[in-house]
């Protein structure tokens, strides 16, 4: 049996409240210990002295591209990002040709995924084909393992479908995660609407279209009772209704991503593509609000919506090429920069929004999945372990991107925190710790 001691690390676990210098003791799969002055054995000890030992990091939102679009990302090479970026357990999105829509392409993915770095687990779709007019058979992809329901990339447009598929979601104890886009508003939109798409002439993508779904939806949860969870937010009006929905006790949950965090409408400037995305960046005062909304605990989770394209179809005029970037290995260090440096939270806040909220959300904590549950340190419990420096000065270059595609704003950007060993049942899947501290 394989054993690792953490020496001396800085232990957070969100779940417990546990913020202490410790020891964890790994043996086999599993930890064994959680301590001070653990003694080594026969165990492999790692010095944590200055580092934070977390849980396992867990994305909620991430594209595969599998089964369909292998020429962006595979399974194994979007957990082969992942484990770069220090998650252990991502939850892949449905749109892949063919949709992610039956129980048999669920159990596809799981069968993919037996040989991934990571685990990973389905998001099902909605509607057949996510074309928002007939519902899938909600019970039994969740039955084959779907972990939530979402027609990511599209908005299921008709409220009445909305409803049913709300209702089915519900009944079935899964979460619908809603890409927020009322499609006649952003019809041949390709960027924010604002002075910067009037300047360089493109079609703009107002706030309203994201702002609009979200009221509708809320309202519709009277009538079909569901958690719900508002992907990756963009625009400061979309808080505000987020807010006052939590306050009146509804199950109303939404996450933030790097980009949204970090960048304004501005990086498309030059018609840079690898700015575009969907959402669209939008302005300094939507940035500012969705900061705020983390440190208000109004956005409770953090993810990347990592959407992997290849060089030539983002070389395509602003206006004809695919929205997205890729996130997996950047992302902590763009938390980092974007919340903590700037003072908005501290560590065991991002780690929460990156470990427990996110396993709560899919289903992936101890309350439904017992001694494997996700998201959390604890003795007995899996050792999904994320090792992190967080004085760990670092500049994107092309060679520390570990997927298929390259599709990022950030080459070039300099972080000051990194993810230095990550570690998937006891298997260390990604490790840094010998190289330089600076790179």
């Amino acid at each position: 049996m394989t054993t690792t001691l953490f020496k001396g690390g800085r232990v957070l676990d969100p779940a417990s409240g546990t913020d202490a210098v410790m020891d964890v003791l790994v043996e086999g799969q599993r930890i064994a210990r959680i301590g001070k002055d653990l003694p080594a054995s026969e165990a492999e000890v790692i010095d944590a002295s200055g580092l934070i030992v977390a849980p396992g990091l867990i994305d909620p939102h991430v594209h595969l591209r599998e089964p369909g679009q292998e020429h962006k990302e595979t399974i194994q090479t979007g957990s082969q990002a992942a484990v770069a970026g220090g998650f252990t357990t991502v939850c892949c999105m449905p749109n892949t040709a063919p949709t992610l829509d039956t129980p048999e392409i669920v159990r596809f993915i799981y069968d993919q995924a037996r040989t991934a770095m990571c685990r990973v687990f389905p998001v099902a779709a909605g509607t057949v084909g996510r074309q928002g007019e007939r519902m899938t058979e909600i019970q039994l992809l969740a039955k084959a393992g779907a972990v939530g329901i979402s027609d990511d990339g599209d908005v299921i447009a008709s409220a009445g479908v909305m409803k049913s598929v709300f209702t089915a979601t519900g009944a079935a104890g899964l979460v619908f995660m809603q890409h927020c886009q009322e499609p006649t508003l952003t019809r041949g939109a390709s960027m924010h609407a604002g002075g910067i798409s009037t300047k360089l002439g493109l079609t703009g993508w107002p706030r309203i279209a994201e702002e609009i779904i979200i009221e509708r939806d809320i309202r519709l949860l009277s009538v079909a009772p569901c958690r719900y969870h508002v992907q990756h937010l963009s625009c400061a009006g979309s808080i505000e209704i987020i807010r006052i929905a939590r306050a009146n006790g509804l199950p109303v949950t939404a996450e933030a991503s790097p980009h949204h965090l970090l960048l304004t409408d501005e990086a498309c400037l030059g018609y840079d593509t690898s700015a575009k995305m969907n959402p669209p960046l939008r302005e300094q005062s939507d940035l500012e609000a969705i900061r705020k909304g983390v440190a208000d605990g109004i956005i409770t989770i953090l993810a990347t919506d990592h959407a992997p394209h290849t060089p030539d179809e983002k070389a395509l005029p602003f206006s004809d090429a695919p929205f997205g970037i890729i996130g997996l290995e950047t992302a902590l260090a763009g938390y980092a920069k974007a919340l903590i440096d700037t003072g908005h939270i501290d560590w065991l806040k991002l780690v929460e929004l990156m470990t427990i909220n996110p396993a709560k959300l899919c289903n992936l904590d101890r309350s439904h999945r017992g001694d494997d549950g996700l998201g959390e340190l604890r003795e007995g419990g899996l050792a999904d372990i994320t090792l992190i420096d967080p004085a760990h000065s670092w500049t994107v270059t092309e060679s520390d991107l570990e997927g298929l595609s390259r599709n990022t704003p950030f080459l070039g950007t300099e972080f000051n925190a990194r993810t230095v060993l990550t570690m998937v049942g006891g298997q260390t899947q990604h490790s840094r710790l010998n190289a330089s501290a600076s790179s």
